[in-house]
């Protein structure tokens, strides 16, 4: 990505804000000419809603202009507007209507995080990836000046603004944040439901080996319980412990079943106590009933 220094462009209207631009000043942009956003946290995937768009795109053309940045090759890199150059590609157009803005590498990752995070489906990956990148790019321009897990009352602020415009508090801006310090497996998981987010966000706190870990159990038995990740948060040594070590941990803390009395008897030594001609129906009512008598005698004796 091009660091492009110099004076700062305000984004003043809420169009511009929320990276919608205005049709005019729209020129269409030979579509090889355009290249993605660098560590772009969005993905772009050929799903039922890219062909709805493919087929829109085939129908109308490309209705609103994509948003790009100059780079240093004579081309032009992407920030707002990556399935709409995909869908283009699918279709075979060789064109498509863009605005062009001369933005700098902060300015340009507020606007293309601004921008996507107004879509309806973000998975968390995609949201706690792209609100990093925000909170980084504010706090290259000094409004943010330490690490978002070491938040002060102007941190937090700040982890605020971050989340404007989308719907999330400052503290779900960090939580989301969190979620980029989970491994690729269990980030995985978080966004396909297999694991919340909240128990995402609680062991995005271990290190590395021991989410390895955690990963294979989870894997091996399809969840962990909130009270197995309070017992791993209590242990002081969890990042030199073995996994069989930390397996163990986390089967202790979950409730002991209680086990299951089970008796049986076959048929031809129950039938030795009954005529022949005794339906199974009226068998079972009598062992009921003595089975009652005998439970009312115990109690009895135990009363004495």
């Amino acid at each position: 990505m091009a660091n492009r220094v110099g004076a700062k462009i305000k984004l003043t209207s809420v169009d511009e804000l929320l990276c919608v631009p205005e049709t005019s000043g729209t020129t269409e942009i030979e579509l090889g000419l355009i290249s993605a956003f660098e560590n772009h946290p969005f993905r772009v995937i050929d799903d039922e809603k890219m062909d709805d768009l493919v087929e829109s795109i085939r129908q109308q053309g490309v209705l609103s202009p994509v948003l790009v940045r100059p780079d240093d090759e004579g081309g032009y890199e992407m920030i707002s507007g990556h399935r709409r150059l995909h869908a283009a590609s699918i279709v075979g157009l060789k064109k498509m209507p863009a605005i062009i803005k001369e933005l700098n590498d902060d300015e340009a990752i507020i606007a293309m995080v601004n921008a996507n995070l107004q879509r309806e489906e973000i998975l968390p990956s995609e949201r706690g990836f792209s609100l990093k990148m925000k909170m980084d790019a504010m706090r290259h321009q000094g409004t943010c000046r330490h690490d978002v897990d070491k938040l002060s009352p102007l941190e937090r602020k700040t982890a605020t603004i971050v989340g404007e415009g989308s719907g999330l508090t400052g503290r779900s801006v960090q939580r989301y944040i969190r979620l980029t310090e989970l491994i690729p497996e269990l980030l995985d998981m978080v966004d396909s439901k297999r694991l919340s987010l909240v128990n995402g966000v609680e062991i995005s706190y271990f290190d590395k080996e021991a989410q390895k870990y955690i990963y294979e159990y989870i894997k091996d038995n399809g969840s962990i319980k909130p009270e197995q990740i309070s017992v791993l948060k209590e242990q002081k040594n969890l990042e030199n412990m073995a996994q069989y070590t930390i397996i163990s941990i986390m089967n202790d803390a979950l409730p002991k079943k209680k086990p299951v009395k089970k008796v049986s008897f076959s048929e031809k030594r129950l039938m030795k106590y009954f005529p022949e001609d005794y339906p199974a129906s009226k068998c079972e009512r009598i062992i009921t009933e003595l089975l009652e008598k005998w439970k009312l005698e115990m109690e009895a004796q135990n009363n004495v």
